[in-house]
């Protein structure tokens, strides 16, 4: 019997939480009496996806300890998202469940160490997955942390779910199939599977590559 597991990426695919990760940024600034413009919302939607080095030199550029600084937001930003949460979208607790009936379900993300468990946390979804990985456990690129999903949980059909370019470039570094969340913070400029709502996705695997 094939293991066939479906990896998703997490902002923008299960969830919007820049609301509330610029919310508890701002008070984590604050609280180490740093100056800065207020973080928006959109500041978040400009570098989700990007690894955390990389945000720490956009949003962070003239603090000599920006990496120290971003280690603390991080920091807030779980303790928050624990509290709080973000915007699950519609249909992904009901679907997930569903999906577990038959697929491995797994997340990759390029977040910290604590943010995805902040998000399974808060919704109640930690049944539903069997592993998880992050930047900040390894610091390798999202493309390797898949291949080195896939092959950990010896999946014999991969597919991730992503909804941005570089999603859909991690993949192919990975050689796993790729599903676009359309829904989501980006469009992918090739032609893929693609799902309008988090819902479809059950009836958007016929389309891919083993899992027929």
């Amino acid at each position: 019997m094939k293991h066939k597991g479906i990896i998703f990426d997490m902002d923008g695919t299960l969830w919007d939480s820049a609301e509330n990760v610029a919310a508890s940024w701002n008070l984590a600034i604050s609280e180490l009496g740093l100056k800065r413009e207020p973080i928006t919302k959109e500041d978040m939607y400009h570098v989700m996806g990007k690894t955390m080095d990389v945000i720490a030199d956009i949003l962070f550029p003239d603090f000599e300890n920006k990496y120290e600084v971003l280690d603390y937001c991080g920091k807030r930003e779980n303790e928050y998202l624990e509290e709080h949460g973000g915007m699950i979208y519609p249909g992904v607790k009901e679907t997930l469940e569903k999906l577990q009936k038959e697929y491995g379900l797994y997340i990759v993300s390029n977040c910290q160490i604590g943010y995805i468990e902040a998000f399974l946390h808060y919704y109640g979804l930690e049944q539903y997955f069997k592993d998880t990985l992050c930047y900040g456990e390894n610091k390798l690129q999202k493309g390797d942390n898949i291949a080195l999903m896939a092959k950990r949980n010896k999946l014999d059909a991969a597919v991730y779910v992503g909804d941005i370019q570089a999603d859909y470039e991690a993949s192919c570094h990975a050689g796993t199939a790729f599903i676009h969340a359309a829904y989501g913070f980006g469009k992918i400029n090739d032609i893929v599977p693609e799902m309008e709502r988090f819902s479809d996705l059950p009836d958007i695997l016929d389309k891919v590559d083993g899992f027929r």
